[in-house]
């Protein structure tokens, strides 16, 4: 069968439906390979194995997440310059892209090898935002906890926005997960200036 220009995008969504249908482990390439009119030639001509069908696109996402850092105002605070990464992101997640990752949130979430592969990839986001802001004169352990708590923030996002039905609310989630941080932080302080003078 002669190579077809969309072939990344017919595995990808026949991948999607099979593992949806039968179960990640119960689908061979041969199966998605099949359902999208293709070769297993074909296939692993665009994949090393099944489980990065699920994974492709996530160096163009830490590439956008980290352009968006490196451009920021290099007076930001730190955790502020990890947010503008983030919200970079929000055209990512855009209206086309909600089903897609809802379904591929519950294809891994059913599956601890590919949760884990999910786990392994906000890591390493987050260590690729802390070396960032290292290269921006942020000392380390600074850059360690603004980076991880910028990186949960996105996790956080994301994870209500595939929750719930309006596929255009990414980046109105993202400013109501960033409104919880600040209250949680101000009341925090709160109770350490009430503690101080008791």
């Amino acid at each position: 069968m002669r190579w077809q220009p969309d072939a990344v995008g017919r595995l990808q969504a026949s991948a999607l439906e099979l593992f949806a249908e039968r179960g990640y482990d119960a689908t061979t390439v041969a199966d998605i390979a099949g359902r999208a009119g293709l070769t297993r030639r074909t296939f692993f001509r665009h994949f090393t194995d099944k489980r990065e069908v699920l994974f492709v696109g996530s160096e163009q996402l830490l590439q956008a997440f980290l352009a968006a850092m490196e451009a920021a105002d290099l007076d930001a605070p730190p955790l502020d310059t990890v947010i503008v990464g983030v919200e970079a992101l929000a055209d990512i997640f855009g209206p086309e892209r909600h089903q897609f990752a809802r379904t591929r949130a519950a294809i891994i979430s059913s599956c601890p090898e590919l949760h884990e592969r999910e786990l392994i990839k906000l890591a390493s986001m987050s260590a690729a935002a802390a070396e960032t802001l290292r290269t921006r004169r942020v000392p380390g352990p600074v850059a360690t906890l603004a980076a991880d708590t910028g990186v949960n923030v996105f996790h956080a996002t994301f994870t209500r926005w595939i929750a719930q039905d309006d596929p255009a609310a990414f980046r109105r989630i993202l400013h109501e997960v960033l409104r919880t941080l600040s209250s949680l932080i101000a009341h925090h302080r709160s109770d350490t200036d009430t503690a101080a003078l008791t």
